[in-house]
Parts: structure tokens; C-alpha cells; sequence
């Protein structure tokens, strides 16, 4: 009875939700990354940089490193990564990327202190503690790190050979956060898509990471795997809930061999059908809320006290290349092949081949290859999306302040478009403000997709994952 009371509190419909169940883009960013063209180079780049140091009150920072190797495939994924076994390719990419680093960091004053600090791959643990320590040794060379009390510095980590000597050492480094690739401990799941690991292992890093003095916790889940059943997902829902990290991310599973290469490997024979799919879902819905985990938006869950959930209460959520995040308005400064920087009003990002990546870097410049330039439109859209993608109330007023626009008259034609949606309790249009019911919440990027003045332009989007 607890469990259906959550259910219909937070407003899952699975009727609903199936019905709105299209592909969309993520809105990690307004516009998204399909908008990006070779206008943007290191010379636009640099003026941007220049812009946002000299703000009235420049912004700290937030930097995303991409350290992309991985020592096997896991066949479902779809990020940038390079697989190897081979030390010096590592120590190539490495000594390319500290250069970078140092490029970078002369660009930007001293007095914007890095906030925020994000290691994402590929496998960021699958380098060496000498390697990790070598890397936040130069990123404190040339930028000035948070103090350790009011910074966000995590990494993502693969469970598989990871210690609890391994994970003092990292707390040590500088990190406090860590995001742990669980995915489903499911053995059958686990063969299909080539990451086998010990659910025991897993779990007990929680606890381990926590003694280590990591602030947080978090575990990624996926839904839609080949191979899963109710029974054996909710199983792992179970067993990651019970043992309480601090963030939870169930994220769908986007099948797109055509794209990613590993995905090839699964069977579209094996993978859920629509129904199950859709049912998994609601499982994880059904199992964190029963736990006492808050639905966030989108596949994120976090536990009341959680920094994300306090962020959403304080309004200064909000969502970016990793995700949700809890500081907005921070220009974000990426490093690594394929690595996206946002700064002032530039998207700017670097080449995504490891030899386009190289030659620039050798010859002393940054490896920019495409990007774009945001323009007053796109500004207030990404303003109008970034709310819908965080919070339950949109007030018009806020975005007639930043914008200089009377949001009714601006958006018509989108209140119109949004009726159908009012119609199915998904928004509320109220006169001065737009209201995300709860039956909306799962549907945020359906909401944001009405905004979006790209979508109706392009093509059928093949390539965008599906909204559930």
C-alpha cells in the first residue's frame, strides 16, 4: 500500500507515459550538440573566455575531464572511449591532455575558483593512482582548486578491481564524490552486455566510499538491457537501495548499433519489448520511492538530504553535459577528445578522433573543431528548458527579467502547442506562470521539446534516444 501511495504521488501513468514515449534530445544542453558547426574555433573560443573574465562578478568554475580508455567493452555503451591495453597510448593521450590543461588554465584569472571538477570516460579509475595524481597536480597548477569544504570534485568508477585502499587513495587525491557503473547485477544481464561484477563487491563499496570521506555516493542503474526481467531488476533495485547511496541514476538503455559499434554485440531479439521496457521503469520508480528515495526528473533519484535535492529547494539546480547538477550559472571548461566547454555564450567543443586531438595541441593551440554561438533566442530558450528539465514552476516574470520579452507574446505559438498537453494534466498554464504537474514529471524532456525551435526542422531524429 506504501509503494502505490508513492506511485500515485509522484504521478507515473504508465498509460501515459507510453503514449509520449517519442525519441527527443536529452536537453543536457540548449541548443543541443546536433546544432554545433566549424564556426566556432579557438580564436572565438578565447574571445568568449575573455568576455566572461571580464563579467562584473565572474563565475567559478566547473571542469569535465574526458579520459576516455577502457580496458574491455561493455556492449551497451555509447560513449567516447578507446579500448587498450597498451601503457604508452595512455601516456600519449595524458601528455596531450596536462598541455591542454595548462593552454587552458593561462586563459582564465586566478581569482574564479574551480568549483566543480568532473572525471568522466571511458574509465577514469582504469588509470593509474600515479596518473590521477599527476593530472589534479597540474589542474591545481594552473587553476585555483575550491576549498575542500565548498568543492565538487568527483569521478566515475568502474567497481570491477576497485579497493578500499584504492578508494582512500582517491579521497586523498582530492575527490569526494564518486559515481559507481552498477547497471544491473543480474549474471544473465551482466554476460549479455560483457561487465560482470560481484553485487556483493559493489555494494560494499558504498559503505567503503563513505569511510574513505566521500560527501557522496552515487550508483548508475539501466533499464531496457538485454536479457531482463521484473524479477531480476527488481532485485537490484532491492539490494542498491537497501544499501542507501546517497544518488541513484536509472538510466534507459538507447539501442543504436548503426551509431556505437560495441552495441552490435546484443541482440535486438533479447532486449525488452515495449511493454517490459516501460514496466522496468516503473519498477525503479515503484522500488526507490518505497526506500525513500525523491524522484528528481528525468532517471535521477536522491535521498532527501541529498545535495541535489537541496539544490532543487534553493533553485540552484540545474542540468549540463553530466547531468543534473547543483550549482548553475558556472561556466563549464571541458578537457579531453570530444570534450564540451561552455563559456559566457559559446559551446565550443574539441575534436573527437585521438590524431585531430594530437596535432593541435602539438603545434600549441587548442583542439576546437566545432561549436556554436548562442544567440538571444537561444538564450532565453535554454533559460525557459533548464527550468522545465529542474523545477515544477516556470514564473514568466523570471524570464522576462533576463531576456527582455513578455513571455506570452514571445511563446504564443508554444502555449498553444502545450494545450494538448495541459489536456493531459501534464502542465498547468496558469497567467503568470507555467506549473509541471507531478504526471509531467516523468515527461520533462516531452515539455522541453515543445521550446525547442530546432526539433521541428530536423529530420526524423533516429539518433536521439527515446523519452522513456
Amino acid at each position: 500500500m506504501q509503494v502505490k501511495y508513492a506511485m500515485s504521488a509522484i504521478g507515473f501513468d504508465p498509460e501515459l507515459v507510453r503514449r509520449y514515449d517519442v525519441a527527443g534530445p536529452r536537453y543536457t544542453s540548449y541548443p543541443t550538440a546536433r546544432q554545433f558547426g566549424p564556426a566556432v574555433d579557438e580564436a572565438a573560443y578565447l574571445r568568449a573566455v575573455k568576455r566572461s573574465n571580464e563579467d562584473f562578478i565572474p563565475s567559478p568554475l566547473s571542469l569535465y575531464v574526458h579520459l576516455p580508455f577502457c580496458k574491455s567493452p561493455c556492449f551497451y555503451c555509447g560513449c567516447s572511449r578507446l579500448i587498450t591495453s597498451r601503457p604508452e597510448r595512455i601516456a600519449a593521450y595524458l601528455r596531450r591532455l596536462h598541455r591542454e590543461v595548462h593552454l587552458q588554465g593561462q586563459r582564465f584569472d586566478r581569482d574564479r575558483p574551480v568549483r566543480q571538477l568532473h572525471l568522466g570516460g571511458g574509465t577514469p579509475t582504469y588509470l593509474t593512482d600515479e596518473q590521477l595524481i599527476a593530472l589534479f597536480n597540474t589542474l591545481r597548477e594552473v587553476f585555483t582548486l575550491e576549498e575542500r569544504a565548498l568543492r565538487e570534485f568527483s569521478i566515475e568508477a568502474d567497481p570491477r578491481g576497485l579497493t578500499v585502499a584504492r578508494l582512500q587513495t582517491l579521497a586523498e587525491i582530492g575527490f569526494n564524490r564518486i559515481s559507481y557503473g552498477f547497471q544491473d547485477f543480474d549474471p544473465q544481464v551482466q554476460e549479455a552486455i560483457n561487465r560482470v561484477q560481484d553485487p556483493q563487491h559493489c555494494l560494499e563499496l558504498i559503505t567503503a566510499a563513505r569511510r574513505a570521506g566521500f560527501c557522496s555516493v552515487s550508483a548508475d542503474l539501466i533499464y531496457g538491457l538485454p536479457r531482463q526481467t521484473e524479477a531480476g531488476f527488481t532485485a537490484t533495485l532491492g539490494a542498491v537501495a537497501e544499501a542507501r547511496p546517497d544518488r541513484v541514476a536509472v538510466y534507459g538503455y538507447a539501442h543504436l548499433p548503426q551509431y556505437f559499434k560495441a552495441q552490435q554485440h546484443i541482440h535486438s531479439t533479447e532486449l525488452p519489448n515495449a511493454d517490459l521496457r516501460l514496466h522496468l521503469l516503473q519498477c525503479a520508480v515503484e522500488v526507490l520511492t518505497g526506500h525513500g528515495y525523491e524522484y528528481l526528473g528525468m532517471d535521477h533519484f536522491a535521498l532527501p538530504d541529498d545535495d541535489l535535492v537541496q539544490a532543487r529547494i534553493h533553485g540552484t539546480l540545474q542540468r549540463n553535459f553530466q547531468g543534473y547538477s547543483t550549482h548553475a550559472g558556472l561556466d563549464l571548461v571541458g578537457f579531453g577528445m570530444t570534450a564540451i566547454s561552455h563559456v559566457s555564450d559559446v559551446y565550443a567543443q574539441n575534436a573527437k578522433t585521438l590524431d585531430c586531438y594530437y596535432a593541435p595541441l602539438d603545434a600549441g593551440n587548442l583542439p576546437i573543431e566545432r561549436g556554436y554561438f548562442m544567440t538571444a533566442d537561444d538564450c532565453a530558450r535554454a533559460d525557459v528548458i533548464g527550468r522545465l528539465m529542474c523545477y515544477e514552476e516556470l514564473p514568466f516574470d523570471v524570464i522576462e527579467r533576463r531576456h527582455n520579452l513578455v513571455f506570452r507574446e514571445y511563446f504564443a505559438r508554444e502555449l498553444v502547442a502545450l494545450q494538448p498537453l495541459e489536456a493531459d494534466k501534464l502542465v498547468r498554464v496558469e497567467a503568470d506562470r507555467l506549473l509541471v504537474l507531478p504526471r509531467g514529471r516523468f515527461l520533462r524532456r516531452a515539455l522541453a521539446m515543445v521550446f525547442d525551435a530546432y526539433l521541428p526542422r530536423e529530420k526524423a531524429a533516429s539518433t536521439y534516444s527515446r523519452v522513456v
